[in-house]
């Protein structure tokens, strides 16, 4: 249902020009027209609303607000998420509207129609043909209703969903509307109820353990149910196959086994599907299937986390959900990808901090044997806390990626009694729900053990400072040597791409500063390489994110300068530290870049990251020095600028084996473009994300590089949005037609890089990217576009 969606923005200080929201009596009386009027209304016209494609996030195309713009006894609100116009200061671009006409044919008035929404920021009503059809209050967890009774079969219906953002939930960029997928699902009476299908697959146990939950909405239940249960392997083969009597509700199915299994792991993510088919009298009604891998884990309070026997350190990071250019509206295409840089720079976990991330996030960390550490929004055991922790743990149950549960994160009442309580109430519905998994608490309380983390299975720790805090970890480690422990945020190392200089607004990239509860990256490296026992960390941040802009907290700033990699997901020079030390790919890098014009003969810090095990530096074929590189750590010169070319050449056993150069460039000659794939599906659906550079005529990256770059596409491609990493840019990241024209897409470099997210036509055939900047040679990439 993500096609063809009308939207407008409307008002929550002003009913009428919100579309006349309730005004007349809809919440009184039942009806399609008569007691409503506006935007929830069959017969509102909408045609002068813009025709979006979800995902959507609105928050993304609004402009960014000065200090002056907004009420200042509530600074921060708009500071934290990034200077949008979002929240109840600003009523005029707080509420969104989304209207889709559709039809049903004649044909399913026998089946159960739902609405099923898998995200959608914040609060959401729903309306079809005038009726309202329900509410759901929270920005992470998906919903569904039923809306078999108000369907006209054979007909057009006419969907209108009010999304209201005024209110917050976390202090980051968290966007605003439908921003992730919409679906129609449609079952007959007899069904497998939502999230139905449980799987266990713990190699510790040698078979396969399901459940399943059959829903019924008929009149009466069948004489005669079976349930077959079916298990794929990978090529699409029957692996086993075994059918059996059940009943309304929750049924234990047979127990199956796989013959020598393939074990899921973070080098072979190997992937079963499990298929349940329910039958009446041999014929099948309903057919689910979910994908699961074969593996043991355990967290050991001595020996870390183990996988499938093995010690795996936990080699993770901590990322929100928004991406430059789209906000939080990421397509699948492009979650895929963040994820896939994550793995090239050495991350092996992803912690989805903080809160229920898009199924599809988990999917694509199933099939890329990526760990993940499932975060619950906020800690509560009221009905809705325990409905949205219901909700994460039963639709991510069945994902082997999935290692632990979170409950929540750094919240002001952990250490207190009451705390205990909520988390020990949270925790026993998660134990319920799913007995194969810890579950742990994001604490930033210490070794306070009279709250929250008294009661949880893994002592989960955001960060291991130095000196006395250090001590106190180690001591509960041997106070409580039973309890695994789990650091599940560090780092918070601040920098900003191609920055080395101090500067006002931006951090510099050697990775030296930190606040006070942070540490350097090799800090942490060494810290918990010393104890074993340890299961791991999430560093903070992989990718950096709008909004909580820190250290410099002010405008112009509006995003943070945390992150390995920027908003783009282009790399700071801390990333290679990462892959020296977390692959086995042989890393040589030097930082900073060689452009230094007025510093010649100053000296300036030459630093190397690398896992050679000697390195040598030469400035202009001269030698600066050969030094040995120590472990987890990096190699540094003084080096008095000169330009030309400075060169690194990495040793193992006295034999060089590798080299690498920076050279002073020249100015910007031409564009040059990277892309992340060649071909794209043709569903309207895929992207690509497109990396443009600012070149010298050599073809050299001119790392200070800030010019503009304007974009076009043809072939039915659409750019959904751009970015360049730059935290104190201002430039917008979607660029919305004007007076009927399309829009003029343009980003300038930052240090050098810019990025567009392209999709895909819904038409087959050639679609090409053209990237200009006045007096650069221009250049041109071309794409396949083939049917799904």
């Amino acid at each position: 249902m993500d096609e063809g969606w009308k939207f407008a923005l409307g008002n929550a200080a002003d009913k009428i020009k919100d579309f006349q929201y309730c005004i007349g009596m809809p919440l009184a009386k039942a009806g399609p027209t008569e007691h409503g009027f506006g935007a929830i209304t069959i017969k509102f016209d909408d045609s002068a609303w813009r025709t979006v494609d979800l995902p959507h996030d609105w928050a993304v195309e609004l402009p960014f607000m000065t200090n002056k713009e907004y009420f200042p006894q509530t600074p921060w609100r708009v500071m934290d998420h990034g200077y949008k116009p979002v929240g109840p200061m600003f009523p005029e671009t707080s509420i969104g509207w989304y209207r889709k006409s559709f039809a049903v044919p004649k044909t399913d008035e026998d089946r159960r129609l739902s609405l099923v929404f898998d995200g959608s920021f914040r609060d959401t009503e729903v309306w079809l043909n005038g009726y309202r059809i329900g509410r759901h209050e929270g920005g992470y967890t998906g919903f569904r209703f039923d809306i078999s009774d108000y369907i006209n079969y054979g007909a057009q219906n006419v969907l209108a969903v009010r999304v209201d953002a005024t209110k917050f939930e976390g202090w980051f960029y968290e966007g605003a509307g439908l921003y992730r997928h919409v679906w129609m699902e449609k079952t007959g009476p007899l069904c497998v109820a939502p999230h139905g299908l449980k799987v266990v697959a713990d190699a510790t146990i040698g078979k396969v353990q399901g459940w399943v939950t059959i829903a019924n909405s008929g009149e009466s239940a069948p004489a005669s149910l079976k349930a077959r249960t079916l298990i794929f392997d990978a090529d699409g083969q029957t692996v086993a196959d075994q059918s059996g009597a059940v009943v309304i509700g929750e049924n234990r199915l047979p127990d199956l086994s796989i013959p020598s299994p393939k074990l899921w792991s973070c080098d072979t993510p190997y992937l079963y599907r499990y298929v349940v088919e329910l039958q009446i009298n041999g014929a099948t009604v309903d057919r689910v299937e979910s994908t699961f891998g074969v593996r043991s884990m355990r967290f050991d309070p001595q020996a870390g986390f183990l996988l499938n026997g093995k010690r795996v350190q936990i080699k993770g990071a901590c990322n929100h959900q928004d991406h430059a250019g789209v906000g939080v509206a990421v397509p699948d295409a492009l979650l895929e990808w963040r994820l896939l840089q994550m793995k090239k720079w050495g991350f092996n976990a992803y912690r989805t901090s903080h809160n229920c991330p898009a199924s599809e996030l988990l999917d694509l960390c199933d099939k890329l044997g990526i760990l993940v550490l499932d975060e619950n929004r906020l800690i509560g055991s009221s009905p809705d806390n325990l409905r949205d922790l219901r909700f994460l743990v039963e639709r991510d149950r069945n994902h082997p990626c999935v290692i632990a549960w979170s409950l929540g994160n750094e919240e002001t009442v952990q250490g207190s009694p009451t705390a205990a309580r909520i988390g020990a109430t949270m925790q026993r519905l998660v134990h319920s729900l799913d007995g194969t998994r810890p579950v742990t608490y994001a604490s930033n309380g210490g070794a306070n053990l009279s709250g929250i983390m008294g009661i949880i299975d893994i002592f989960g720790i955001n960060y291991l400072r130095t000196g006395k805090f250090g001590k106190q970890f180690d001591e509960l480690h041997e106070a409580r040597p039973t309890l695994p422990f789990l650091a599940t945020e560090e780092g918070s190392t601040f920098g900003t791409r191609g920055i080395y200089d101090l500067h006002r607004w931006y951090e510099t990239a050697y990775g030296d500063r930190f606040p006070g509860w942070g540490m350097t990256a090799e800090d942490c490296l060494r810290k918990y390489a010393a104890r074993p026992w340890l299961a791991g960390f999430f560093i903070w941040t992989g990718f950096g994110y709008r909004g909580e802009p820190h250290p410099k907290s002010n405008w112009p700033s509006i995003g943070s300068q945390f992150g390995v990699l920027d908003t783009c997901g282009f790399p700071k020079d801390n990333a290679w530290y990462y892959k020296a030390w977390w692959t086995d790919e042989p890393v040589l890098h030097l930082l900073p870049h060689w452009n230094w014009p007025g510093k010649e003969g100053k000296e300036i810090d030459v630093r190397c990251y690398s896992n050679h095990e000697e390195v040598e530096l030469l400035l202009n074929g001269t030698s600066m020095g050969r030094q040995t590189m120590p472990r987890l750590g990096h190699l540094a010169w003084k080096v008095k600028y000169a330009p030309g070319s400075l060169m690194a050449k990495g040793y193992r056993n006295g034999t060089m084996v590798g080299e690498t150069e920076i050279a002073t460039t020249g100015v910007p000659f031409a564009l040059l473009i990277e892309s992340s794939k060649t071909k794209l599906v043709a569903n309207g659906c895929d992207c690509v994300v497109i990396n443009v550079s600012a070149r010298d005529e050599h073809g050299r990256i001119v790392p200070t590089a800030g010019v503009p770059v304007s974009f076009s596409v043809s072939g039915g491609a659409r750019i959904l949005g751009v970015g360049n990493g730059d935290p104190i840019c201002h430039e917008p990241d979607v660029i919305l037609p004007q007076d009927g024209k399309p829009p003029e897409w343009t980003r300038s470099t930052f240090n050098g890089w810019c990025q567009a997210i392209v999709a895909s036509p819904k038409q087959a055939g050639e679609i090409k990217v053209e990237v200009r900047s006045s007096g650069l040679k221009s250049n041109t990439i071309t794409f396949q576009a083939q049917q799904p």
